[in-house]
């Protein structure tokens, strides 16, 4: 027993002054933030003739945190008969239109933009890709240029999530 009280101790200790509280953090609350995020205007936009793909009829968002950043996310994932570079001219026009900046830091030919609190990124569907995601075979996402617009929105530390 008292090895017991020991290791209670000690865990307490730890929790009140050596495990620092943004480890602890997670996505309570941060509900209206993801709806909010979802329905940013960017993950509607897409080149003529672009659909949302089989499948991906809803955007895709949630929250995720790991050692105490908290990100809430919104995806949208497009098939799109043409070419890539037609894909990022679209974005690069529509992203800047509507408030973002290019980030300086992205490694050249990555498609990213930043705005407050946010990042949004444009990527490439392939077949390797989807097959690892566990999505099998999809011709309509790996013909042409099939590609997931993203945001992901950090939610700072000490902020309401909400």
């Amino acid at each position: 027993m008292p090895l017991l009280l020991a290791a209670t101790a000690l865990a307490v200790a730890a929790l009140a002054w050596g495990l620092p509280w943004e480890l602890a953090r997670d996505c309570e609350g941060t509900g209206d933030r993801v709806k909010e995020v979802a329905a940013l205007g960017i993950l509607d936009s897409r080149p003529e003739g672009a659909a949302v793909a089989r499948g991906f009829e809803e955007v895709d968002a949630g929250c995720w945190a790991d050692s105490g950043d908290v990100v809430v996310y919104a995806e949208r994932t497009y098939a799109f008969p043409g070419t890539r570079a037609e894909v990022a001219a679209h974005y690069r026009t529509a992203a800047v239109r509507d408030g973002w900046e290019p980030d300086p830091e992205a490694p050249p030919g990555d498609l990213l933009f930043t705005r407050e609190d946010m990042v949004l990124s444009v990527a490439f569907l392939t077949a390797e890709g989807l097959a690892e995601a566990g999505l099998g075979s999809r011709p309509d996402l790996t013909t042409g240029a099939g590609y997931a617009v993203g945001v992901d929105a950090y939610v700072p530390d000490g902020a309401t999530a909400g």
